[in-house]
Order: C-alpha cells, then sequence, then structure tokens
C-alpha cells in the first residue's frame, strides 16, 4: 500500500508540473520550480516502480489511485 501512495503523489505532483512549465515558458522565466517538482515526482514514481515486488502495469495505476482513495476516506 505504502508503494501505491508514492506512485499516486508522484503522478499527481508530475501532472502539476506541466502546466507549472508552460506558464514559465510563457512567462519567458525559467521553470526552476516546475523543475523541482518535476524531481520530486519523478523520484517517487521511480521509487514505488522500482520498489514495489512486481512492479506495476498501466492496468494497475487506475487500480493503485482507487486503494489509495479509499483508504483516505476510510
Amino acid at each position: 500500500m505504502q508503494y501505491d501512495i508514492y506512485l499516486v503523489i508522484g503522478l499527481i505532483i508530475l501532472g502539476f508540473t506541466i502546466p507549472a512549465i508552460v506558464s514559465a515558458y510563457a512567462d519567458r522565466r525559467a521553470p526552476r520550480g516546475a523543475a523541482i517538482m518535476l524531481l520530486i515526482g519523478g523520484g517517487l514514481v521511480a521509487l514505488a516502480l522500482a520498489q514495489k515486488p512486481g512492479g506495476y502495469t498501466f492496468d494497475d495505476i487506475p487500480h493503485a489511485f482507487v486503494r489509495v482513495v479509499s483508504y483516505i476516506i476510510r
């Protein structure tokens, strides 16, 4: 379960990184904050992929989101 949490948080951070990068380039400034978010999100996803026995497939990602949300709600 802990690797599911790492994966979900990492993917959410990576999702927020894309608009931050586009915004930084549109304003003609360096995307420093976005680069830090990219490293953190990518690191969490890499940690989850490397440490979970058997790894993840693309079919496992929606199930991981459901497990994490149900864990939080419970």
